[in-house]
Protein backbone atom coordinates (compact mmCIF):
# COMPACT_ATOMS: atom_id res chain seq x y z
CA UNK A 1 0.00 0.00 0.00
CA UNK A 2 1.08 3.46 -0.97
CA UNK A 3 3.18 5.56 1.86
CA UNK A 4 0.80 7.92 3.99
CA UNK A 5 3.81 9.42 5.75
CA UNK A 6 3.81 13.23 6.00
CA UNK A 7 0.75 13.83 3.96
CA UNK A 8 -2.36 15.36 5.40
CA UNK A 9 -4.61 13.05 8.11
CA UNK A 10 -8.19 13.52 8.98
CA UNK A 11 -9.85 10.66 11.07
CA UNK A 12 -13.83 10.16 11.35
CA UNK A 13 -15.07 7.86 14.41
CA UNK A 14 -18.96 7.95 13.91
CA UNK A 15 -21.28 8.37 11.10
CA UNK A 16 -23.43 11.33 10.35
CA UNK A 17 -25.88 9.24 9.04
CA UNK A 18 -26.53 5.72 10.25
CA UNK A 19 -28.15 3.86 7.50
CA UNK A 20 -27.39 0.92 6.39
CA UNK A 21 -27.27 1.36 2.64
CA UNK A 22 -26.77 -1.59 0.37
CA UNK A 23 -24.34 0.09 -1.94
CA UNK A 24 -24.88 4.18 -0.92
CA UNK A 25 -23.67 6.00 -3.65
CA UNK A 26 -23.34 9.82 -5.81
CA UNK A 27 -23.24 12.23 -3.43
CA UNK A 28 -24.62 15.34 -4.62
CA UNK A 29 -25.19 18.76 -3.17
CA UNK A 30 -28.26 20.32 -4.68
CA UNK A 31 -27.70 23.66 -3.48
CA UNK A 32 -31.31 25.13 -4.46
CA UNK A 33 -32.46 23.20 -0.98
CA UNK A 34 -29.53 23.38 0.68
CA UNK A 35 -30.01 19.29 0.27
CA UNK A 36 -27.52 16.37 -0.19
CA UNK A 37 -28.75 13.58 -2.02
CA UNK A 38 -27.48 10.26 -2.70
CA UNK A 39 -28.48 7.27 -4.05
CA UNK A 40 -28.90 3.14 -2.89
CA UNK A 41 -28.20 1.12 -6.23
CA UNK A 42 -29.09 -2.26 -4.49
CA UNK A 43 -32.14 -1.24 -2.81
CA UNK A 44 -33.38 1.14 -5.33
CA UNK A 45 -33.42 4.17 -3.41
CA UNK A 46 -33.45 8.10 -3.77
CA UNK A 47 -31.91 9.71 -0.08
CA UNK A 48 -32.26 13.42 0.76
CA UNK A 49 -31.10 14.90 3.82
CA UNK A 50 -31.47 18.64 4.45
CA UNK A 51 -28.13 20.46 6.03
CA UNK A 52 -30.30 22.87 7.26
CA UNK A 53 -32.24 20.51 9.21
CA UNK A 54 -29.81 17.75 9.63
CA UNK A 55 -30.14 14.03 10.03
CA UNK A 56 -33.61 13.87 11.54
CA UNK A 57 -34.77 15.31 7.97
CA UNK A 58 -33.38 12.10 5.91
CA UNK A 59 -36.40 11.02 3.42
CA UNK A 60 -36.01 8.01 1.03
CA UNK A 61 -37.86 7.47 -2.37
CA UNK A 62 -38.00 3.71 -3.69
CA UNK A 63 -38.36 3.04 -7.39
CA UNK A 64 -38.57 0.03 -9.68
CA UNK A 65 -35.60 -0.29 -11.34
CA UNK A 66 -31.92 0.69 -9.86
CA UNK A 67 -30.89 4.78 -9.50
CA UNK A 68 -27.28 4.86 -10.07
CA UNK A 69 -26.36 8.64 -10.20
CA UNK A 70 -28.07 12.41 -10.25
CA UNK A 71 -27.18 15.78 -11.38
CA UNK A 72 -29.57 18.87 -11.94
CA UNK A 73 -30.84 20.16 -15.56
CA UNK A 74 -29.79 23.57 -16.96
CA UNK A 75 -32.82 25.70 -16.43
CA UNK A 76 -35.10 23.64 -14.29
CA UNK A 77 -35.10 23.86 -10.23
CA UNK A 78 -33.82 20.46 -9.12
CA UNK A 79 -36.61 20.36 -6.74
CA UNK A 80 -39.23 20.07 -9.57
CA UNK A 81 -36.96 17.48 -11.55
CA UNK A 82 -33.02 16.01 -12.03
CA UNK A 83 -31.41 14.21 -14.47
CA UNK A 84 -31.09 10.16 -13.13
CA UNK A 85 -28.78 7.36 -14.38
CA UNK A 86 -31.27 4.44 -14.50
CA UNK A 87 -31.12 0.80 -14.87
CA UNK A 88 -31.77 1.19 -18.81
CA UNK A 89 -30.02 4.85 -19.63
CA UNK A 90 -30.45 8.39 -18.81
CA UNK A 91 -33.65 9.39 -17.15
CA UNK A 92 -35.28 12.88 -16.23
CA UNK A 93 -37.27 12.00 -12.80
CA UNK A 94 -40.03 14.59 -11.90
CA UNK A 95 -39.22 15.48 -8.31
CA UNK A 96 -43.32 15.84 -7.18
CA UNK A 97 -44.45 12.49 -8.45
CA UNK A 98 -41.13 10.46 -8.58
CA UNK A 99 -41.83 9.03 -11.47
CA UNK A 100 -39.09 9.25 -14.29
CA UNK A 101 -39.04 9.16 -17.84
CA UNK A 102 -36.02 7.77 -19.78
CA UNK A 103 -34.11 10.09 -22.35
CA UNK A 104 -31.98 7.83 -23.99
CA UNK A 105 -31.54 4.38 -23.28
CA UNK A 106 -27.89 2.14 -23.83
CA UNK A 107 -27.39 -0.01 -26.32
CA UNK A 108 -27.63 -3.00 -24.33
CA UNK A 109 -30.80 -2.63 -22.76
CA UNK A 110 -32.76 -5.61 -24.66
CA UNK A 111 -29.53 -8.07 -23.38
CA UNK A 112 -31.13 -7.15 -19.30
CA UNK A 113 -27.54 -8.10 -17.94
CA UNK A 114 -26.43 -4.29 -17.58
CA UNK A 115 -27.12 -1.39 -15.38
CA UNK A 116 -25.95 1.95 -15.61
CA UNK A 117 -23.31 2.90 -12.78
CA UNK A 118 -21.43 6.66 -11.93
CA UNK A 119 -21.27 9.44 -14.49
CA UNK A 120 -21.24 13.50 -14.44
CA UNK A 121 -22.04 16.04 -16.44
CA UNK A 122 -19.17 17.93 -18.73
CA UNK A 123 -18.62 21.37 -18.95
CA UNK A 124 -20.33 21.40 -22.69
CA UNK A 125 -23.44 19.93 -20.48
CA UNK A 126 -23.53 16.46 -21.73
CA UNK A 127 -23.76 13.33 -19.50
CA UNK A 128 -20.96 10.99 -18.95
CA UNK A 129 -21.68 7.23 -17.82
CA UNK A 130 -20.66 3.85 -17.53
CA UNK A 131 -22.70 0.42 -17.57
CA UNK A 132 -21.43 -2.72 -15.89
CA UNK A 133 -22.95 -6.14 -14.94
CA UNK A 134 -26.04 -5.87 -13.13
CA UNK A 135 -26.35 -7.25 -9.62
CA UNK A 136 -27.24 -11.47 -10.09
CA UNK A 137 -25.22 -11.76 -13.48
CA UNK A 138 -21.58 -12.60 -13.39
CA UNK A 139 -19.35 -9.91 -13.27
CA UNK A 140 -17.24 -9.52 -16.70
CA UNK A 141 -15.45 -6.81 -18.53
CA UNK A 142 -18.92 -5.71 -20.72
CA UNK A 143 -19.42 -2.72 -19.70
CA UNK A 144 -18.34 0.86 -21.56
CA UNK A 145 -18.09 4.09 -20.96
CA UNK A 146 -20.96 6.46 -22.74
CA UNK A 147 -21.47 10.10 -23.66
CA UNK A 148 -25.10 11.57 -23.88
CA UNK A 149 -26.17 14.33 -25.61
CA UNK A 150 -29.32 15.61 -24.53
CA UNK A 151 -29.93 17.51 -28.28
CA UNK A 152 -32.51 14.67 -29.18
CA UNK A 153 -29.77 12.09 -30.26
CA UNK A 154 -31.05 8.85 -31.04
CA UNK A 155 -27.96 7.07 -29.31
CA UNK A 156 -25.29 7.70 -26.79
CA UNK A 157 -21.87 7.86 -27.76
CA UNK A 158 -19.70 5.14 -26.91
CA UNK A 159 -16.21 5.96 -25.33
CA UNK A 160 -14.21 3.13 -24.18
CA UNK A 161 -15.47 -0.48 -23.95
CA UNK A 162 -14.39 -3.58 -22.34
CA UNK A 163 -15.01 -2.44 -18.98
CA UNK A 164 -16.43 -4.47 -15.77
CA UNK A 165 -16.49 -1.70 -13.23
CA UNK A 166 -16.75 2.05 -14.83
CA UNK A 167 -16.90 4.60 -12.11
CA UNK A 168 -16.97 8.69 -11.65
CA UNK A 169 -15.86 10.67 -14.18
CA UNK A 170 -14.68 14.81 -13.17
CA UNK A 171 -13.00 17.89 -14.63
CA UNK A 172 -10.14 19.47 -13.48
CA UNK A 173 -10.96 23.19 -12.54
CA UNK A 174 -9.84 24.65 -15.66
CA UNK A 175 -11.71 22.38 -17.44
CA UNK A 176 -9.16 21.14 -19.63
CA UNK A 177 -8.31 17.60 -18.06
CA UNK A 178 -11.02 14.75 -17.64
CA UNK A 179 -11.06 12.01 -15.45
CA UNK A 180 -12.57 8.51 -14.93
CA UNK A 181 -11.76 5.63 -12.62
CA UNK A 182 -12.09 2.18 -14.10
CA UNK A 183 -12.64 0.49 -9.98
CA UNK A 184 -11.52 -3.00 -11.02
CA UNK A 185 -8.29 -2.34 -12.87
CA UNK A 186 -7.82 0.07 -9.91
CA UNK A 187 -6.43 2.90 -12.60
CA UNK A 188 -7.79 6.55 -12.87
CA UNK A 189 -7.29 7.69 -16.41
CA UNK A 190 -7.61 10.99 -17.50
CA UNK A 191 -7.45 12.46 -21.16
CA UNK A 192 -6.93 16.17 -22.06
CA UNK A 193 -10.28 17.94 -22.88
CA UNK A 194 -11.10 20.86 -25.39
CA UNK A 195 -13.24 23.20 -23.89
CA UNK A 196 -13.93 24.83 -26.71
CA UNK A 197 -15.27 21.42 -28.43
CA UNK A 198 -15.59 18.95 -25.46
CA UNK A 199 -13.20 16.67 -27.70
CA UNK A 200 -10.87 14.22 -25.97
CA UNK A 201 -7.34 13.35 -26.86
CA UNK A 202 -4.08 11.84 -25.09
CA UNK A 203 -5.32 8.69 -22.86
CA UNK A 204 -2.73 8.27 -20.54
CA UNK A 205 -3.06 6.89 -17.17
CA UNK A 206 -2.80 9.60 -14.43
CA UNK A 207 -2.89 6.85 -11.03
CA UNK A 208 -2.66 3.22 -10.76
CA UNK A 209 -3.74 2.16 -6.67
CA UNK A 210 -1.37 -0.14 -5.13
CA UNK A 211 -3.80 -1.51 -2.13
CA UNK A 212 -6.17 -4.60 -1.19
CA UNK A 213 -9.03 -1.91 -1.71
CA UNK A 214 -10.33 -0.23 -5.18
CA UNK A 215 -10.81 3.47 -6.11
CA UNK A 216 -14.07 3.71 -6.15
CA UNK A 217 -15.56 7.80 -6.91
CA UNK A 218 -14.57 10.63 -6.55
CA UNK A 219 -15.18 14.55 -6.38
CA UNK A 220 -12.43 17.62 -7.08
CA UNK A 221 -11.88 20.37 -5.13
CA UNK A 222 -10.98 24.11 -6.60
CA UNK A 223 -7.35 23.14 -6.36
CA UNK A 224 -7.47 20.02 -8.47
CA UNK A 225 -7.61 17.63 -6.08
CA UNK A 226 -9.44 14.42 -6.35
CA UNK A 227 -11.02 13.27 -3.15
CA UNK A 228 -10.72 9.61 -4.15
CA UNK A 229 -13.03 7.16 -1.93
CA UNK A 230 -11.17 3.58 -1.92
CA UNK A 231 -13.49 0.91 -1.58
CA UNK A 232 -12.25 -2.00 0.71
CA UNK A 233 -9.63 0.32 2.70
CA UNK A 234 -11.76 2.44 5.04
CA UNK A 235 -10.52 5.63 3.62
CA UNK A 236 -10.88 8.46 1.01
CA UNK A 237 -7.71 9.61 -0.39
CA UNK A 238 -6.48 13.25 -1.03
CA UNK A 239 -4.84 12.74 -4.65
CA UNK A 240 -3.38 16.03 -6.36
CA UNK A 241 -3.14 16.83 -10.24
CA UNK A 242 0.37 15.43 -10.10
CA UNK A 243 -1.25 12.10 -9.54
CA UNK A 244 0.08 11.84 -5.57
CA UNK A 245 -1.31 11.05 -2.42
CA UNK A 246 -1.46 14.58 -0.60
CA UNK A 247 -3.88 13.33 2.36
CA UNK A 248 -5.92 11.01 3.74
CA UNK A 249 -9.78 10.36 5.81
CA UNK A 250 -10.11 7.41 7.61
CA UNK A 251 -13.89 6.05 8.52
CA UNK A 252 -14.55 3.47 10.63
CA UNK A 253 -16.57 1.05 7.64
CA UNK A 254 -14.47 -0.47 4.76
CA UNK A 255 -16.05 0.35 1.98
CA UNK A 256 -16.24 4.10 0.96
CA UNK A 257 -17.80 4.55 -2.10
CA UNK A 258 -17.80 8.25 -3.20
CA UNK A 259 -17.71 11.60 -1.70
CA UNK A 260 -18.86 14.87 -2.28
CA UNK A 261 -17.59 18.71 -1.28
CA UNK A 262 -19.54 21.39 0.77
CA UNK A 263 -18.15 24.36 1.66
CA UNK A 264 -15.04 22.96 3.62
CA UNK A 265 -17.38 19.71 4.52
CA UNK A 266 -16.41 15.87 2.21
CA UNK A 267 -19.18 13.72 2.85
CA UNK A 268 -18.86 10.13 2.14
CA UNK A 269 -21.10 7.56 1.28
CA UNK A 270 -20.12 3.90 1.91
CA UNK A 271 -21.90 -0.13 1.64
CA UNK A 272 -22.91 -2.71 3.24
CA UNK A 273 -19.92 -5.44 4.40
CA UNK A 274 -20.34 -8.77 4.36
CA UNK A 275 -16.98 -9.38 4.99
CA UNK A 276 -15.48 -7.45 7.07
CA UNK A 277 -14.61 -7.69 11.32
CA UNK A 278 -17.90 -6.89 13.76
CA UNK A 279 -16.70 -3.76 14.23
CA UNK A 280 -16.10 -2.96 10.45
CA UNK A 281 -19.54 -3.97 9.84
CA UNK A 282 -21.08 -1.60 12.76
CA UNK A 283 -21.32 1.85 10.38
CA UNK A 284 -21.18 -0.27 6.98
CA UNK A 285 -23.82 1.59 4.72
CA UNK A 286 -23.67 4.75 6.60
CA UNK A 287 -22.92 8.07 5.51
CA UNK A 288 -20.07 9.89 7.27
CA UNK A 289 -19.19 13.86 7.78
CA UNK A 290 -16.00 15.79 8.31
CA UNK A 291 -14.35 19.16 7.78
CA UNK A 292 -11.44 19.10 5.58
CA UNK A 293 -11.25 22.93 4.38
CA UNK A 294 -11.26 22.22 0.24
CA UNK A 295 -13.90 23.58 -1.78
CA UNK A 296 -16.01 21.84 -4.66
CA UNK A 297 -15.71 22.60 -8.24
CA UNK A 298 -18.69 24.16 -9.52
CA UNK A 299 -21.02 21.28 -10.82
CA UNK A 300 -21.57 21.35 -14.52
CA UNK A 301 -25.60 21.06 -15.39
CA UNK A 302 -27.26 18.54 -18.39
CA UNK A 303 -28.60 20.71 -21.14
CA UNK A 304 -31.43 18.41 -21.95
Amino acid sequence: MASTEGIQQWQVSEPWLNIRCGLGEGPYYESASNTLRFVDIKKKQLHTVSLTEGPASHKVVEFDERITVTADIEGRDPRDAIVVGAKQGLAVLDRKTNKYEYVIKFPEVAEGRIRSNDGGVDPHGRFWMGTMTDFGCNLGPEGSLYCFDGNNTPAPTKVKGDLTIPNTIGWSPDGRTMYFTHSSARTIFAWDYDVATGELSNERVFYTHDGPGEPDGFRIDTEGNLWHAVYGESRVLKISPEGKIVGEVKIPARNATCAELVDGVLYVTTAGDDEGSEEERRYAGAVFRVEVGAQPTPRHLFKL
